[in-house]
């Protein structure tokens, strides 16, 4: 880690209840803010990437899909064989 002699500050504005919900995170995690800020630079700089896969919240076509299947599943629209034990579920596969 850079010694405080080398650390300069940084601005950025940031949504209030974002800040204070991220700011209860990282406190149950052990460390404030300023730390896991600079833990993702870190990371940033050790992968020459976003050390995550950003995305949207939107689901994706098949996942809406398969959403879709388990909701009939669950109202009964597609009818679906039930098993008392998983040994009798592999039984039927074989």
């Amino acid at each position: 880690m850079t010694n405080i002699s080398n650390a300069i500050n940084m601005s950025f504005r940031v949504d209030k209840n974002l800040k204070k919900k991220a700011d209860e995170l990282f406190k149950d995690l052990g460390m404030n803010t300023s730390v896991a800020l600079n833990m993702f630079l870190t990371q940033c700089v050790r992968e020459q990437s976003i050390p995550f896969i950003p995305s949207t919240d939107i689901p994706n076509a098949r996942l809406l899909k398969a959403i879709k299947e388990v909701e009939d599943i669950e109202s009964g629209i597609i009818k679906t064989k039930k098993y008392k034990s998983f040994e009798e579920a592999i039984k039927d596969i074989e």
